[in-house]
């Protein structure tokens, strides 16, 4: 169980690392000391029930950290954005309509 835990351990460490400590938004080494905190908590858990469910919710964490990023990054590949078509429209009706002119017919709804 030793190698396994150490395994999750550095996968979960380096994750942390990637996509929250060294990431452009966010400079903040408080996640990485609160992930190795936990791990050296409880160094000898002998109810093995619990130490599963703690190495089960790790690899979650890891999963959902490294699947976020990358569905992130597979937006921006394709280029996906918010559709902002209504919000183009109603700025341009109030800017039509400041000077009193209506927007063409393209425009409307």
């Amino acid at each position: 169980m030793g190698s396994q835990t150490a395994k999750i351990y550095r996968d979960l460490a380096r994750a942390v690392k990637k996509h929250i400590v060294n990431g452009k938004e966010h400079t903040n080494p408080h996640f990485l000391d609160f992930v190795s905190s936990e791990f050296h908590k409880n160094p000898n858990l002998l109810d093995t029930a619990a130490l599963e469910q703690k190495l089960k919710l790790a690899r979650d964490y890891t999963l959902m950290l490294n699947s976020v990023h990358h569905h992130k990054e597979l937006l921006f590949s394709y280029n996906i954005a918010v559709d902002r078509s209504d919000e183009v429209r109603r700025t341009l009706g109030k800017s039509a309509a400041s000077v009193g002119l209506r927007l063409p017919e393209v425009y409307q709804p």
